[in-house]
Protein backbone atom coordinates (compact mmCIF):
# COMPACT_ATOMS: atom_id res chain seq x y z
CA UNK A 1 0.00 0.00 0.00
CA UNK A 2 2.84 2.38 0.82
CA UNK A 3 4.40 1.75 -2.60
CA UNK A 4 1.09 2.45 -4.35
CA UNK A 5 0.56 5.71 -2.46
CA UNK A 6 4.16 6.67 -3.09
CA UNK A 7 3.69 6.19 -6.82
CA UNK A 8 0.50 8.24 -6.75
CA UNK A 9 2.28 11.02 -4.85
CA UNK A 10 5.21 11.13 -7.23
CA UNK A 11 2.92 11.36 -10.26
CA UNK A 12 1.14 14.34 -8.70
CA UNK A 13 4.29 16.32 -8.01
CA UNK A 14 6.94 15.10 -10.44
CA UNK A 15 6.84 18.33 -12.41
CA UNK A 16 7.76 20.23 -9.23
CA UNK A 17 10.43 18.10 -7.50
CA UNK A 18 11.17 15.00 -9.61
CA UNK A 19 14.46 13.94 -8.07
CA UNK A 20 13.25 14.16 -4.47
CA UNK A 21 9.94 12.42 -5.19
CA UNK A 22 11.61 9.54 -7.03
CA UNK A 23 14.06 9.05 -4.18
CA UNK A 24 11.24 9.14 -1.64
CA UNK A 25 9.17 6.67 -3.66
CA UNK A 26 12.14 4.31 -3.96
CA UNK A 27 12.71 4.51 -0.22
CA UNK A 28 9.05 3.69 0.46
CA UNK A 29 9.14 0.83 -2.02
CA UNK A 30 12.24 -0.70 -0.46
CA UNK A 31 10.86 -0.31 3.07
CA UNK A 32 7.57 -2.02 2.17
CA UNK A 33 9.42 -4.75 0.33
CA UNK A 34 11.55 -5.48 3.39
CA UNK A 35 8.48 -5.49 5.65
CA UNK A 36 6.72 -7.93 3.30
CA UNK A 37 9.75 -10.21 3.26
CA UNK A 38 9.98 -10.15 7.06
CA UNK A 39 6.29 -11.01 7.33
CA UNK A 40 6.72 -13.93 4.93
CA UNK A 41 9.55 -15.33 7.06
CA UNK A 42 7.36 -15.09 10.18
CA UNK A 43 4.24 -16.63 8.68
CA UNK A 44 4.56 -20.42 8.61
CA UNK A 45 1.12 -21.05 7.25
CA UNK A 46 -1.43 -19.14 5.24
CA UNK A 47 -5.05 -20.32 5.35
CA UNK A 48 -7.07 -21.72 2.49
CA UNK A 49 -9.11 -19.30 0.42
CA UNK A 50 -11.93 -17.72 2.39
CA UNK A 51 -14.41 -18.82 -0.27
CA UNK A 52 -13.46 -22.44 0.37
CA UNK A 53 -13.73 -22.02 4.14
CA UNK A 54 -17.06 -20.27 3.71
CA UNK A 55 -18.34 -23.32 1.82
CA UNK A 56 -16.98 -25.71 4.46
CA UNK A 57 -18.23 -23.86 7.57
CA UNK A 58 -21.29 -22.00 8.81
CA UNK A 59 -19.53 -18.62 8.77
CA UNK A 60 -19.84 -15.84 6.22
CA UNK A 61 -16.80 -14.47 4.44
CA UNK A 62 -16.96 -11.31 6.56
CA UNK A 63 -17.07 -13.36 9.77
CA UNK A 64 -14.11 -15.43 8.61
CA UNK A 65 -12.12 -12.26 7.94
CA UNK A 66 -12.80 -11.02 11.47
CA UNK A 67 -11.91 -14.41 12.97
CA UNK A 68 -8.70 -14.58 10.97
CA UNK A 69 -7.58 -11.13 12.09
CA UNK A 70 -8.08 -12.17 15.70
CA UNK A 71 -6.30 -15.49 15.15
CA UNK A 72 -3.38 -13.81 13.39
CA UNK A 73 -3.13 -11.22 16.15
CA UNK A 74 -2.68 -13.95 18.75
CA UNK A 75 -0.67 -16.26 16.46
CA UNK A 76 1.37 -14.21 13.94
CA UNK A 77 2.94 -17.38 12.51
CA UNK A 78 -0.44 -18.59 11.29
CA UNK A 79 -0.42 -21.65 13.55
CA UNK A 80 -0.70 -22.14 17.31
CA UNK A 81 1.17 -24.73 19.36
CA UNK A 82 -0.09 -26.26 22.58
CA UNK A 83 1.88 -24.01 24.94
CA UNK A 84 0.53 -20.85 23.30
CA UNK A 85 -2.97 -22.33 23.26
CA UNK A 86 -2.76 -22.98 27.02
CA UNK A 87 -1.54 -19.45 27.70
CA UNK A 88 -4.42 -17.93 25.73
CA UNK A 89 -6.99 -20.21 27.34
CA UNK A 90 -5.73 -19.58 30.87
CA UNK A 91 -6.57 -15.88 30.53
CA UNK A 92 -10.29 -16.71 30.52
CA UNK A 93 -10.14 -18.77 33.73
CA UNK A 94 -7.86 -16.88 36.14
CA UNK A 95 -9.31 -18.56 39.26
CA UNK A 96 -8.75 -22.13 38.13
CA UNK A 97 -6.21 -24.37 36.43
CA UNK A 98 -7.12 -24.61 32.74
CA UNK A 99 -3.96 -26.41 31.62
CA UNK A 100 -5.33 -29.96 31.43
CA UNK A 101 -8.61 -29.01 29.79
CA UNK A 102 -6.71 -26.84 27.29
CA UNK A 103 -4.50 -29.86 26.57
CA UNK A 104 -7.49 -32.07 25.77
CA UNK A 105 -9.19 -29.32 23.78
CA UNK A 106 -6.03 -28.68 21.78
CA UNK A 107 -5.80 -32.35 20.86
CA UNK A 108 -9.42 -32.27 19.67
CA UNK A 109 -8.64 -29.23 17.49
CA UNK A 110 -5.44 -30.82 16.18
CA UNK A 111 -7.25 -33.40 14.07
CA UNK A 112 -4.09 -34.37 12.14
CA UNK A 113 -2.03 -34.76 15.34
CA UNK A 114 0.77 -32.50 14.07
CA UNK A 115 1.26 -30.62 17.32
CA UNK A 116 -0.07 -27.39 15.89
CA UNK A 117 -3.49 -25.94 15.04
CA UNK A 118 -4.02 -24.02 11.82
CA UNK A 119 -6.70 -21.40 11.28
CA UNK A 120 -8.67 -23.91 9.22
CA UNK A 121 -8.67 -26.40 12.13
CA UNK A 122 -9.75 -23.70 14.56
CA UNK A 123 -12.56 -22.25 12.47
CA UNK A 124 -13.92 -25.66 11.44
CA UNK A 125 -14.27 -26.73 15.07
CA UNK A 126 -15.71 -23.36 16.06
CA UNK A 127 -18.29 -23.63 13.30
CA UNK A 128 -19.49 -26.98 14.64
CA UNK A 129 -19.58 -25.90 18.28
CA UNK A 130 -21.35 -22.60 17.66
CA UNK A 131 -23.57 -23.33 14.67
CA UNK A 132 -23.55 -27.06 14.06
CA UNK A 133 -26.50 -29.38 14.48
CA UNK A 134 -27.01 -31.22 17.77
CA UNK A 135 -25.68 -34.37 16.12
CA UNK A 136 -22.54 -32.59 14.89
CA UNK A 137 -21.87 -31.06 18.30
CA UNK A 138 -22.27 -34.42 20.02
CA UNK A 139 -19.92 -36.16 17.59
CA UNK A 140 -17.30 -33.47 18.21
CA UNK A 141 -17.75 -33.78 21.98
CA UNK A 142 -17.39 -37.56 21.75
CA UNK A 143 -14.08 -37.04 19.97
CA UNK A 144 -12.94 -34.75 22.79
CA UNK A 145 -13.75 -37.37 25.44
CA UNK A 146 -12.13 -40.14 23.39
CA UNK A 147 -8.66 -39.11 24.55
CA UNK A 148 -6.70 -42.02 23.06
CA UNK A 149 -8.71 -41.91 19.80
CA UNK A 150 -9.58 -45.60 19.80
CA UNK A 151 -13.22 -44.94 18.93
CA UNK A 152 -14.55 -45.54 22.47
CA UNK A 153 -14.85 -43.65 25.74
CA UNK A 154 -13.88 -45.49 28.89
CA UNK A 155 -14.62 -44.38 32.43
CA UNK A 156 -11.10 -43.10 33.05
CA UNK A 157 -11.23 -40.87 29.96
CA UNK A 158 -14.57 -39.41 31.01
CA UNK A 159 -13.22 -38.80 34.50
CA UNK A 160 -10.13 -37.04 33.13
CA UNK A 161 -12.20 -34.62 31.06
CA UNK A 162 -14.79 -33.91 33.76
CA UNK A 163 -12.11 -33.35 36.39
CA UNK A 164 -10.24 -31.02 34.04
CA UNK A 165 -13.40 -28.96 33.61
CA UNK A 166 -13.93 -28.70 37.37
CA UNK A 167 -10.27 -27.78 37.90
CA UNK A 168 -10.61 -25.07 35.29
CA UNK A 169 -13.72 -23.57 36.89
CA UNK A 170 -11.74 -23.16 40.11
CA UNK A 171 -12.67 -23.08 43.77
CA UNK A 172 -14.91 -20.06 43.44
CA UNK A 173 -17.95 -21.83 42.01
CA UNK A 174 -21.27 -21.50 43.77
CA UNK A 175 -22.43 -23.60 45.38
CA UNK A 176 -19.01 -24.89 46.43
CA UNK A 177 -18.35 -28.31 44.93
CA UNK A 178 -17.27 -31.26 47.02
CA UNK A 179 -14.04 -32.98 46.11
CA UNK A 180 -15.82 -36.16 45.01
CA UNK A 181 -18.41 -34.34 42.86
CA UNK A 182 -16.68 -35.09 39.52
CA UNK A 183 -16.50 -38.81 40.35
CA UNK A 184 -20.17 -38.89 41.33
CA UNK A 185 -21.21 -37.24 38.07
CA UNK A 186 -19.07 -39.60 36.00
CA UNK A 187 -20.49 -42.66 37.79
CA UNK A 188 -24.06 -41.58 37.02
CA UNK A 189 -23.43 -40.57 33.40
CA UNK A 190 -21.29 -43.56 32.51
CA UNK A 191 -23.85 -45.97 33.92
CA UNK A 192 -26.53 -44.38 31.72
CA UNK A 193 -24.36 -44.33 28.61
CA UNK A 194 -22.84 -47.79 28.80
CA UNK A 195 -25.98 -49.51 27.55
CA UNK A 196 -24.58 -53.04 27.27
CA UNK A 197 -22.38 -52.77 30.38
CA UNK A 198 -19.16 -53.71 28.62
CA UNK A 199 -17.11 -50.95 30.25
CA UNK A 200 -16.89 -48.67 27.22
CA UNK A 201 -19.18 -46.17 25.52
CA UNK A 202 -19.46 -46.29 21.75
CA UNK A 203 -20.40 -43.33 19.57
CA UNK A 204 -23.89 -44.74 19.04
CA UNK A 205 -24.38 -45.22 22.78
CA UNK A 206 -23.13 -41.69 23.43
CA UNK A 207 -25.43 -40.12 20.85
CA UNK A 208 -28.45 -42.10 22.01
CA UNK A 209 -27.87 -41.42 25.70
CA UNK A 210 -27.31 -37.69 25.25
CA UNK A 211 -30.37 -37.16 23.09
CA UNK A 212 -32.73 -39.13 25.32
CA UNK A 213 -31.58 -37.71 28.66
CA UNK A 214 -32.13 -34.01 29.38
CA UNK A 215 -29.81 -34.08 32.39
CA UNK A 216 -26.89 -35.25 30.27
CA UNK A 217 -27.63 -32.66 27.61
CA UNK A 218 -27.72 -29.89 30.22
CA UNK A 219 -24.41 -31.07 31.64
CA UNK A 220 -22.84 -31.03 28.19
CA UNK A 221 -23.84 -27.37 27.92
CA UNK A 222 -21.10 -26.75 30.48
CA UNK A 223 -18.60 -27.86 27.89
CA UNK A 224 -19.95 -25.44 25.30
CA UNK A 225 -19.95 -22.61 27.85
CA UNK A 226 -16.28 -23.12 28.76
CA UNK A 227 -15.42 -23.44 25.09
Amino acid sequence: MGAVMGTFSSLQTKQRRPSKDIAWWYYQYQRDKIEDELEMTMVCHRPEGLEQLEAQTNFTKRELQVLYRGFKNECPSGVVNEDTFKQIYAQFFPHGDASMYAHYLFNAFDTTQTGSVKFEDFVTALSILLRGTVHEKLRWTFNLYDINKDGYINKEEMMDIVKAIYDMMGKYTYPVLKEDTPRQHVDVFFQKMDKNKDGIVTLDEFLESCQEDDNIMRSLQLFQNVM
